[in-house]
């Protein structure tokens, strides 16, 4: 999916009346699906989808980091990029030498994130 394509996935989640909390946990779903998907694709030997993935993944971090606002959030929006930052330099270094405990460890990353950002939600931070 190109950067349009992850604006207009987002766009319609607005549409549909997503909080922007919400819209990240949407994005964070996609990659954790990215990366499911890669790991599957890792254990069948299949390079060409474990690569399409991770970098479907790197596209939607790519636009998580576009949107964060440093003005009004700037100790969080720096934890984010940099959380952002290491986790891609993971993606790469697994695009590069196929290890599935480095991608697991991302799906456990982003797993907890995920769910801290779905606990603020359900907490009214919407």
């Amino acid at each position: 999916m190109s950067n349009s394509g992850v604006l207009s996935a987002y766009q319609q989640h607005s549409v549909q009346g997503a909080s922007p909390v919400g819209l990240v946990i949407a994005l964070y779903d996609t990659i954790l699906r990215d990366f499911r998907r890669a790991l599957d694709a890792m254990n069948r030997g299949n390079v060409e989808t474990r690569v399409f993935e991770l970098n479907h993944s790197l596209t939607v971090i790519a636009h998580l980091k576009s949107v964060l606002d440093f003005e009004r959030g700037a100790d969080a929006a720096k934890r984010f990029d940099n959380f952002y930052e290491i986790t891609r330099g993971m993606i790469l270094s697994v695009n590069v030498d196929s290890n599935a405990a480095t991608l697991q460890k991302l799906i456990e990353m982003y797993s907890s994130m995920r769910q801290a950002w779905h606990d603020a939600e359900s907490r009214g931070h919407k």
